[in-house]
């Protein structure tokens, strides 16, 4: 049992719902047959989600790992105690956003220091998060500051569909503007060196383009997916590599449903997160790519017109644990080989 991963859980902003869906995904035993998960973020915090969700979870407020017991019916809590009592659900708050940061900051800490095989969080607010002083623009710019790595990309995973994106969180003018063949080239990169670790061994990549109909020959745009993408494509497959683009978005995200391909690389935020989104967020998981320590997290957000109630969905953090279990045993086991 001792060989199970120590996956750190985030808890996010303790105004919105991560504290619920921590207390109910723990709440499932079989969480702790592949994993030993151990929650950073508020003791107290996590005791009021458990009445909330009409839970029966024993909360065991510690200070280090080695005190985790890592036993169903036990959520260990590395305890910083940031949050008051009163702090009210559903509501943007400073304090909250700056106890995010310093959960994901004493995180980083002991992933780094070996003390955790990965880390899974729980969402945060963007707006918290600037209001309590730490101008991010969310979980993987803020992760890839904290590591000290220089650049990174967000890939989304559900059950049948990988995307990575090659910008993330800027405007569409400004993600144009951004995207150019070096860029396009290291993020497939990445996706490749991914896939490669989840065990496939020569994976067929599909490559959006930025315009309507890729361009369709220079009819739509100025050329964009001739002068920014293709050199990428061109360079990866002179090595080898089975990549297919630019294509027309509508039409590849069609097939990579039906699962044409192992992953899609798309442009810019939106363009990725709409098809993931549509098949259901209970399914999606947000995973870093590039850290030098393993990120998974929700796929969805902080939802504070429900937070306090008892509904939200705890499926897509079981999802999201599952998969910083399996890419910490895989890194475990290719460190042994």
């Amino acid at each position: 049992m001792s060989e199970r991963p120590v996956i750190g859980i985030t808890m996010g902003d303790a105004t919105g719902v991560g504290p619920e869906i921590i207390m109910k995904s723990l709440a499932h035993a079989s969480v702790y047959d592949s994993c030993r998960p151990l929650v950073i973020g508020d003791a107290g915090r996590l005791e009021d989600a458990n009445r909330i969700v009409g839970g029966r979870l024993q909360i065991n407020a510690i200070e280090r790992p080695d005190q985790a017991r890592f036993q169903p019916g036990v959520v260990d809590c590395i305890d910083l105690g940031l949050i008051p009592a009163d702090l009210p659900y559903g509501r943007l708050s400073a304090l909250a956003g700056d106890a995010a940061y310093r959960y994901i900051e004493r995180t980083v800490q002991l992933t780094s220091a070996g003390e955790l095989d990965a880390i899974c969080t729980a969402p945060l607010n963007k707006e918290a998060l600037h209001a309590g002083g730490h101008i991010f623009p969310g979980h993987t710019e803020l992760l890839a500051h904290l590591t000290g790595t220089e650049e990174v990309s967000m890939m989304l995973m559900t059950p049948i569909l990988k995307v990575i994106h090659v910008t993330t969180h800027i405007g569409i003018i400004d993600a144009i503007a951004r995207i150019e063949p070096g860029l396009v080239k290291r993020t497939i990169e990445r996706a490749h060196a991914t896939l490669q670790r989840a065990g496939i061994q020569d994976p067929l990549i599909a490559v959006c383009g930025i315009n309507p109909h890729a361009g369709e020959n220079g009819l739509f745009g100025y050329g964009e997916e001739e002068t920014k993408i293709q050199p990428a494509i061109d360079e990866l497959r002179a090595r080898g590599w089975r990549v297919e683009g630019p294509l027309p978005a509508d039409t590849l995200f069609f097939r990579a449903g039906r699962g044409d391909f192992d992953c899609v690389v798309a442009m810019y935020h939106d363009q990725g997160h709409g098809p993931v989104k549509v098949m259901g967020l209970e399914a999606g998981v947000n995973v870093t790519v590039g850290l030098p320590v393993i990120r998974t997290s929700v796929d969805h957000g902080t939802a504070f017109d429900i937070a306090g109630k008892g509904i939200a969905d705890e499926r897509s953090l079981i999802e999201a644990l599952r998969q910083a279990t399996e890419l910490a045993s895989r890194h475990r086991a290719s460190q042994a080989a």
